[in-house]
């Protein structure tokens, strides 16, 4: 069960935050935020399966709307704007969540990674960020790979965690592994034949529930370790 949020986002007004409540306590608590991707809100199947599982490993997990898709619109705000959102969330978080005050972790699915990573890089000292969580990061849009995204990603100095699907269209692991080698600190966890949303197929696939389990186990083993 998530306990709702404003989130002032200034001009634009506030957002809706959801913060998933950490069961059982942890000895040494943390909080991560996730952004949703592009075509999917917060309450999306991912999302919330995702924000629930950390919950109950232990860990507060807060999500938020970015202001176009709380709007009910398609179409990606301009960079500047979800950043700026990304930012408001992060403030509301910590004054929330009190664990966020001990140690904050970051990310979200395709788009809501990348914009956290941009936001690290724009104000590394001020957010004060433990660590980045990307949740199938877009490298390229599907069929562009010339359109690279990671120009950015050598410039963040904070621990980073890619989950990448094998067959992720948007980044295959081929692709992701000289990307998350030439950053400053970073890890790839791959999904062996997942695709963008880490879902395997294939008649001997693993469930999507295996599938996620793992990776949620993944996320918090290597959040552990930080």
């Amino acid at each position: 069960m998530a306990t709702a949020f404003d989130i002032d986002v200034g001009v634009a007004g506030t957002v809706t935050g959801l913060h998933y409540q950490a069961t059982p306590s942890r000895r040494e608590p943390a909080t991560v935020v996730l952004a949703h991707g592009a075509g999917g809100p917060q309450l999306s199947p991912f999302m919330t399966t995702f924000s629930s599982a950390l919950s109950t490993r232990g860990l507060d997990a807060v999500t938020f709307n970015f202001v176009y898709m709380e709007r009910g619109r398609r179409a990606p705000d301009p960079k500047a704007r979800l950043e700026n959102c990304y930012r408001a969330a992060i403030d509301a978080t910590r004054r929330v969540v009190p664990s966020a005050r001990a140690r904050l972790i970051i990310g979200g699915k395709s788009m809501g990674g990348r914009i956290a990573s941009q936001v690290v890089v724009a104000d590394p000292s001020d957010l004060g960020v433990s660590g980045l969580v990307f949740l199938g990061y877009p490298l390229h849009p599907p069929g562009r790979p010339e359109k690279r995204r990671d120009a950015h990603l050598q410039d963040v100095g904070a621990p980073m965690l890619f989950v990448q699907g094998s067959r992720d269209t948007f980044g295959t692991e081929t692709e992701l592994r000289p990307v998350v080698k030439a950053c400053q600190r970073a890890e790839l966890h791959i999904v062996d034949g997942g695709d963008h949303s880490l879902k395997v197929r294939g008649k001997d696939a693993p469930s999507v529930d295996e599938v996620y389990a793992s990776v949620q186990d993944a996320i918090v083993k290597w959040i552990d370790a930080l």
